[in-house]
């Protein structure tokens, strides 16, 4: 039974004392309530820490201080490593999920038998405005995914019951594409519930938002942890451009070619 299963919930955090209220609440308001949830500070200059220690109340939430600035995929291998749930999944301290996330997702992999799944998600700005859904493709395998990173890191859940605890590889940026194509390394497929169980919050001067930093560690990914040729990274980068261009420009298109 669902109700029978452990989560646990990464959510590295870094000066985020703005945002970090509202993402463990909703956390904390989840409908499935069998779950820890694993914050992992990495060394905030601001109030971050105040408001997690706000939370302390609740037994199910663990604060961890890491020593010294560790990075997003140091600082969410810290809690991949604490982790006690069969299942992990990924919540940034800026982002939030629906109530019935854990609920609906949880369900979706017991009854299908599915290791590794996504869903939909919605975007919206720094200060939480709706911008729109982000639609999910069926499934995904490795070589597809290294054309494009169609799953959302607030929506990614995996079984540690089928391959172990799998950690992200230690790259700057585009830390959680690495990662999922570690996963596809060992899962055949990437399962999508198109529901969007989710917002991702888009910050200005984000690491995100740069263009030529996320063109850039897309290629180091692929060449490093997608074992891509020259010619093959190239190719896949090429993918990668297009879809991100067609993404923008007629949504519609996008979702006709490589989601419905």
């Amino acid at each position: 039974m669902v109700s029978e299963l452990k989560v646990s919930i990464i959510m590295p955090s870094y000066n985020v004392a703005q945002f970090i209220t509202e993402s463990i609440t909703s956390v904390i308001k989840q409908t499935f309530a069998h779950w820890e949830l694993i914050i992992i500070d990495d060394c905030s200059t601001d109030d971050t820490v105040k408001r997690v220690e706000e939370f302390q109340f609740d037994p199910r939430i663990t604060l961890v201080k890491n020593e010294k600035n560790m990075g997003g995929a140091g600082s969410r291998n810290e809690g991949i490593k604490l982790a006690k749930g069969r299942y992990i999944a990924f919540l940034d301290s800026d982002d939030i999920w629906k109530n019935d996330k854990l609920e609906l997702q949880l369900n979706f992999m017991e009854q299908n038998n599915y290791g590794f799944t996504f869903t939909s998600y919605s975007t919206m700005t720094e200060e939480g405005h709706n911008k729109g859904k982000i639609e999910t493709p069926q499934k995904v395998h490795f070589s597809k995914l290294l054309k494009h990173n169609y799953i959302g890191c607030l929506t990614a859940m995996y079984d540690t019951s089928i391959f172990g605890k799998i950690y992200m590889p230690l790259v700057r940026k585009r830390q959680d594409f690495a990662l999922w194509l570690e996963l596809l390394k060992s899962f055949d497929y990437a399962y999508g519930l198109n529901v969007n169980l989710g917002s991702y919050r888009i910050r200005t001067g984000s690491l995100s938002k740069s263009k030529i930093d996320a063109f850039k560690f897309y290629w180091i990914v692929l060449r490093d942890v997608g074992n891509c040729g020259f010619i093959n990274a190239a190719y896949n980068i090429t993918c990668y451009l297009f879809i991100v261009f067609l993404k923008k420009k007629n949504v519609d298109l996008y979702n006709k070619l490589f989601i419905r």
